[in-house]
């Protein structure tokens, strides 16, 4: 525990040995298991709860008591409170004997800051949640919606309408091959035929559409898959496809005929039951992704980590700014997950040093730029979310921890 004197927390907390509050993050996880704590938040809290932040720590302008609104992120709180806003596991562990679970933060929450000696904790007002009065009438709305991480209109059509597959995955990958009237374009309710990838043979070489006894399919449809490649290397990363549609799988594939040196192949059965926009001959499916946790906060990896942005997303964008989405040359492979906090370099140009005769070519050194947060990661490659940025930020410029 923390030595007594000036800087020991309140009795309350003095109470409470990592013993006590590791027993009450477990306590957490079970009550809830859909909104997973990572081991390192939970290191974090046991350590924090003993210690608490320091107050060099904190922004200047620090409030003793907070009002949680809606609209706010936890991006948005965090740079409220604190000079380096990934360090908000550190400030909010601290609060596991009245929130059991970190990421949960509700519109009209009071935070209280604590200052006891040179540290700092963050704590909830008595009476966690609002009263909330209804009107006599019928209606139907959430009594509370906890706070998200980040703008969820910034980073929503990254987290349900994008996936990335290897090269294998997308060559094998089933294609819309036809459509009724021999049309070219799609729309929800249209049927269209589709197929795997057929040899010259019956047998299949690809993911065949097979109907499976009760169970509907359900597949999405992409279009473009565009080759991501490591700035420096070139080395092919993955494919990012970018969902249009879903279809329902309605009868699988075959073949027709016994003799398999002059088949026929009877594409599968797919009717479309959502389109973003006109489906397309070639357009190809892939199975449904589960759907990943939303709910992370952010802070600091762990270990070492350094690479580059691959990708700014946007039409014939060439520079990222403030929440914009760029894409990572590092994923899950290499330790990045949801709630990383990553810091922007903007690379040194080189230059010719004019204070010497030779003129020998100097290579400046990178400069901090911004950072960024992770909101999802796959096997090879990640997306981030650019949160404060001082100058443009361009493909091949690089990333560190923050």
């Amino acid at each position: 525990m923390a030595a007594a004197g000036r800087n020991a927390l309140p009795s309350r907390w003095a109470r409470w040995g990592a013993v006590g509050v590791a027993a009450l993050v477990a306590l957490g996880a079970a009550a809830f298991p859909n909104y997973p704590i990572t081991p390192q938040q939970r290191s974090t809290a046991e350590q924090v709860a003993q210690a608490g932040v320091p107050l060099s720590e904190l922004a200047p302008n620090a409030p003793e008591r907070y009002t949680v609104k809606r609209g706010d992120t936890l991006w948005a709180i965090a740079g409220v409170y604190l000079k380096r806003p990934w360090r908000w596991p550190e400030l909010w562990g601290m609060n596991l004997q009245q929130i059991r679970n970190p990421h949960l933060i509700y519109p009209g929450q009071v935070l209280v800051l604590t200052r006891v000696g040179d540290r700092a904790i963050l704590q909830l007002a008595e009476g966690e949640l609002p009263t909330v009065k209804l009107s006599p009438r019928v209606r139907s709305e959430p009594l509370a919606v906890e706070i998200p991480a980040l703008p969820p209109g910034a980073i929503e059509p990254f987290l349900t309408d994008v996936a990335i597959v290897d090269a294998q995955q997308h060559e094998r990958a089933p294609r819309i091959v036809a459509a009724p009237d021999s049309r070219v374009l799609l729309a929800r309710g249209d049927r269209a035929y589709a197929r795997g990838q057929y040899g010259s043979v019956a047998a299949l070489s690809g993911d065949a559409l097979e109907v499976e006894r009760g169970r509907t399919k359900t597949l999405a449809i992409y279009r473009n898959a565009q080759p991501l490649r490591d700035p420096d290397t070139g080395e092919l990363l993955g494919y990012e496809a970018h969902a249009v549609g879903r279809a329902v799988l309605v009868r699988g594939e075959n073949v027709a005929g016994d003799d398999t040196a002059a088949h026929t192949v009877v594409p599968a059965t797919i009717d479309i039951v959502q389109a973003r926009e006109e489906i397309r001959i070639g357009d190809r499916l892939l199975p449904l992704r589960a759907e990943e946790s939303r709910r992370y906060v952010p802070h600091a990896p762990a270990t070492p980590l350094k690479g580059q942005i691959v990708k700014i997303h946007g039409e014939a964008v060439h520079i990222a700014g403030q929440n914009q989405v760029v894409v990572l040359n590092r994923g899950a492979v290499d330790g990045l997950e949801p709630g990383h906090v990553l810091a922007l370099l903007k690379g040194g140009g080189r230059i010719a040093d004019r204070t010497d005769g030779e003129r020998p070519e100097l290579q400046l050194p990178a400069e901090r730029n911004g950072v960024m947060m992770v909101f999802r990661t796959f096997e090879r490659v990640s997306y981030a979310l650019v949160l404060q940025i001082n100058d443009a930020v361009r493909v091949g410029d690089p990333f560190v921890n923050p």
